[in-house]
């Protein structure tokens, strides 16, 4: 099978690059053949002798809006010089004014838009104008894209709910969870005691939340709401880069300055989990959350909320799914059951690990490679059938 695969990034250290690159490992592992259109990839794949790279260099206008668009242009003029070339064309959401034969889907504007939690407005200035342009222009080129591919993958059933809710066909619709790596980010007895390397202190029950806290949608709010009403010896790290961001203030303002730990943007993921005894994300808007497999991996109970995408694959056992991510008394509660009984924590952190280990990168990979030869096998049939078909015309042709 010779497969493209478009997209932005392609690697390790981005969400929907590091789906893209397990995918590509898989493939490549399978003996397929892979040509990666993109603007960035992952050395150790564009070595490999059956990777083809098409590189397209960022463009050099302004803002990602235009950016986005530029290379949407120039992907489709490449695709459809070279589609003949591939038994499958697999995008990822809106990346090509063309059609695909598969579209991966990480995010739905106008689901975000939507949400009942969009905190931009036209009228909120020129930055917020921006975005509410940003957001309404790419839901439009959205519904254009998943319209015209083949296939949707969903990365959640909430995603997959707001595909049909855009009017797409559930039959065309196939949920892919995303994966995680559960080698790397996995319990080590080892190196449990680990705080003092992020200057946490040893003793309290210690809650850890990562995701981007310059905006209010991975709602770090509430969570520093609740911690005011939980008892002292608990506390919250905070991984995330600080830079523009009012949490800090917002942390001090509530008097538990002294209880949160703002350690910054944190490349050594797997080691920071081990400190942490529970891991907390009510985000207001998500489609699925890497970060929390990674917690669930590494075997720390989740408290998650309806509205964040991948919360239908925690269970009682192993978390707590809340209803509304902004009412920080339900999210308390459940923060102090898991401090107060360290017990149950630690038999649903086992259960965590247990489920983490069926969604495993390599799980997902085979997932999308199996749909990957469904449709090259059906695209073969196709080939055969018109070759027959016009073998049989012509015969008759000649008989007359």
């Amino acid at each position: 099978m010779n497969l493209l695969i478009v997209t932005h990034t392609i690697g390790k250290n981005d969400g929907q690059g590091r789906v893209n690159y397990e995918v590509v490992r898989a493939a490549l592992a399978a003996g397929h053949s892979v040509t990666l259109l993109c603007t960035t990839v992952d050395e150790t794949l564009s070595r490999h002798p059956r990777v083809t790279i098409v590189q397209l260099a960022p463009s050099r206008v302004p803002t990602r809006l235009l950016k986005y668009q530029a290379f949407a242009l120039r992907a489709a003029a490449w695709i459809r010089a070279h589609r003949a070339e591939f038994d499958v064309v697999q995008v990822n959401g809106f990346i090509a004014w063309t059609r695909a034969d598969v579209s991966a889907i990480h995010f739905v504007h106008t689901g975000w838009y939507k949400s009942g939690y969009y905190p931009f407005r036209l009228s909120g200035g020129p930055y917020a104008a921006y975005q509410v342009l940003f957001t309404r222009l790419n839901a439009w080129c959205e519904r254009w894209a998943f319209k015209r591919a083949g296939m949707l993958v969903p990365v959640s059933e909430k995603v997959a709910a707001e595909l049909v809710a855009l009017g797409m066909s559930r039959d065309k619709i196939r949920v892919i969870h995303n994966g995680v790596d559960n080698v790397e980010f996995s319990p080590n007895p080892a190196q449990t005691s680990q705080r003092a390397r992020f200057n946490l202190p040893e003793a309290p029950f210690m809650l850890l939340f990562a995701g981007d806290i310059r905006t209010a949608r991975k709602n770090l709010d509430t969570v520093l709401r609740a911690l005011v009403t939980c008892s002292p010896n608990v506390h919250l790290t905070v991984a995330a880069n600080t830079a523009n961001s009012p949490y800090p203030a917002l942390a001090a303002s509530l008097g538990i300055a002294d209880r949160v730990h703002f350690v910054g943007m944190i490349r050594e993921m797997p080691a920071l989990m081990r400190c942490a005894d529970a891991f907390v994300f009510p985000s207001r808007y998500e489609a699925m959350s890497l970060v929390m497999l990674e917690a669930l991996a590494s075997g720390l109970p989740v408290i998650t909320v309806h509205t964040s995408g991948g919360a239908e694959v925690i269970t009682p056992a192993c978390g707590m799914v809340l209803d509304d991510p902004d009412d920080e008394k339900p999210l308390a509660d459940a923060i102090s059951r898991l401090a107060d009984d360290p017990l149950r924590t630690r038999d649903m952190g086992h259960a965590a690990q247990a489920l983490a280990a069926t969604l495993s990168w390599q799980t997902m990979a085979a997932r999308y490679l199996a749909l990957f030869e469904e449709i090259a096998a059906s695209r073969k049939i196709e080939r055969i059938a018109k070759h027959q078909s016009r073998a049989h015309r012509e015969t008759a042709s000649v008989k007359t």
